[in-house]
Order: C-alpha cells, then structure tokens, then sequence
C-alpha cells in the first residue's frame, strides 16, 4: 500500500516540495481487486474509477502495462486518477482489503482541487457506495445499479442479483443509502429499462439524462463504438460538469444514424421489452414529462416516439408511420420526423 504512506507524507509537504515529487505512478493488489494510480498535481481533479462487468482479468494479468478501466482516459485528460479494476468476474468490490484500503485513503484526498467519481453499471454502484467516504463532489454514472440487497431492490431480477447474494449486502457500503454524501452530479441511463430505471430512482440528488434505447449490458456497448461513453466522460473530467445542451445535440445525432437502430434493435431482440415499447411509447412518454416536467417544460421530448417507430420501421412500418405521425403532431418542425416519413412513406 505504497500510495497510502506517500500521500500522507505528500499531502503534507509545500507546495513546490510536492511538485518535485510528482508524477507518481504505482499499482496494488488489495484482495481481488487492483488499483493503480498516477498523481501529478493536488490543484488539479483527482479522478475515481471503479469497473463495469464484463471482464475477467486475473491475477497473472496484472502487468507493469496493465492500465485498468478508464486509467489511460484520465491521464489524457491531464488529471490525478486512481483507478480500480476487479479481478474475476463476479466481483461487487466487497473484499476487506479493499475496504479498509479506501478508508485510510479517504482521509488523505482531501487536499485535492475536487474529488470525481466515475463509473459505470457495477462500476457506478461502487462509486455511489463509496461517494460519501471519500468524500467526491461530483460523480459520472451511467446506468448504475444502487445495490444488490434483494429487499432494497426486489424489482432487480437479473440474475447477477441471485449470483452476488454471496456478498454482505447489509453491512458498510453496499447501498447508496445515505452514503452519496453531497456530491451532485449526473446520471445517465435508458427509462425504458425497467431495472435501470428503478436504480436511477434512488438517486434524487443528480441530474438525470435519459438515452432511450440505450439498455444495459450487451446493447448499450455499442454506443460505445460511437464514441458516445467517451465523449460524455472526458467533458465530465476536463470540466467537471456535462455540457447538457451539448449532450442533448449528441444523443439527437445518433438519431440519424441507421446503424445504430439496427444494431439496437438486433441485440435488443431477445429483450422482455422489445416487444412491449411499441404500445406503451405513449405511456413512457406521459411518465416522463409527468416526473420531469420541470426540466422539459420549454418542449415536449418526442424523441422516445421516434426511437420507437424507427426500432420497429423494418417489421411494422404502418404503426411505424402511424407513431411518427403522432410525433409530427407534437413537433411539426423536427427534421428527423419529415425525414423518416417521407422514407417510409
């Protein structure tokens, strides 16, 4: 735990004294999770990642090399990053060497500009569990899962859920109850996902963002080819806000990209709730703006109509032109509508 006794001498020091000692780079194996971490300067952000699923990274992988999830993003970005990859593959960052490493680290952070966390899915939940400890003023989740206590969250029927009942998820630090401290921040997830949706109810305090379509898992790794993840992360850290109004352009972008439907609609097709977003379009969208009326109140969101009758364009393209034409009657003059209309047409 070499970075633990340097920053307790290196927080300490004045400093120019401190800019002599930087950069620091170094990794440790805490249990079945692996943390590295680069440090360069204490007026600038100090970067927190935890992992998503979807890796199986063993302990002969750790390598001087090895960069963990998000570790090489940050040190472009300029900025202090400690990074933390689970080892295996069931793994909600619960190990005790873990545990006891971020709580002395918590206490030695606190000299730094501003606190961020990052993370996304399993990656998030650890973020928000440990938000209030280490103290983080702004926090990047993308559809984060809140815990994994089947009594907290009884609606979470993935199977991930039965597999992590391994886990302690009653003691310290498996719930984001009480401990996302005051950081604010943004949420970012599909509202028609039904799990996804139900975590990002618990968490009132940030901004939410919804990407219809999105999903979760497998789906939602093809954004990823767009650049989208990225894109949203490296404004978040280089200026520790999203530009919204900038977010909104991006996700309105992929609207007009036909490979992105397609590839949506191909991974989502064995989804429970493929089937289901035709005829409930209108009621998502009744939920939305009633929940969230304030922050659509200069306009009514048709985009969730439209998501929907190009999903279904291919297999049903009269109720595809029937749900557009509905759109066009709420927004006569989005050029997305016009142009889907006259192709189906």
């Amino acid at each position: 735990m070499k970075l633990l006794y340097w920053l307790e001498e290196w927080t300490n020091l004045p400093r120019d004294e401190q800019q002599r000692l930087v950069p620091m780079t170094g990794g440790d194996l805490l249990g079945d999770v692996y943390v590295k971490y680069h440090i360069i300067d204490a007026n600038k952000p100090l970067l927190i990642t935890f992992s998503p699923a979807g890796t199986n990274y063993q302990e002969h992988d750790i390598t001087d090399d090895f960069s963990p999830w998000a570790y090489k993003l940050a040190k472009k970005q300029d900025v202090n990053i400690i990074a933390f990859q689970h080892l295996g593959i069931s793994n909600w960052f619960r190990h005790r060497n873990l545990l006891f490493f971020i709580e002395q680290l918590a206490p030695l952070i606190g000299g730094f500009k501003e606190r961020l966390g990052y993370g996304l899915s399993r990656g998030g939940f650890a973020v928000g569990a440990f938000a209030n400890l280490l103290k983080l003023d702004k926090v990047l989740l993308f559809h984060p899962v809140s815990t994994k206590n089947k009594e907290k969250a009884p609606w979470d029927d993935r199977s991930s859920t039965d597999i992590a009942q391994k886990f302690d998820w009653n003691g310290d630090y498996h719930d984001l109850d009480l401990d996302l401290g005051h950081a604010k921040g943004y949420i970012i997830y599909d509202p028609t996902n039904r799990i996804d949706r139900a975590h990002a109810k618990r968490y009132p305090q940030l901004t939410h963002l919804r990407v219809f379509g999105m999903g979760h898992s497998v789906h939602a790794t093809y954004l990823n080819k767009f650049g989208f993840y990225k894109d949203v992360a490296v404004d978040f850290i280089s200026h520790q806000q999203v530009d919204i109004a900038q977010f909104r352009q991006q996700t309105k972008t992929l609207r007009f990209k036909e490979d992105y439907y397609r590839r949506l609609n191909k991974a989502n097709k064995s989804s429970p709730h493929r089937l289901a977003l035709l005829s409930t379009a209108h009621t998502i969208l009744a939920e939305e703006k009633a929940e969230h009326m304030q922050e659509q109140k200069d306009a009514i969101d048709v985009q969730p109509l439209i998501d929907v009758a190009i999903k279904h364009q291919d297999e049903h393209p009269n109720d595809a032109i029937k749900v557009l034409e509905v759109a066009q009657q709420l927004s006569p003059d989005d050029p997305v509508i016009d142009h889907k209309l006259k192709q189906l047409k």
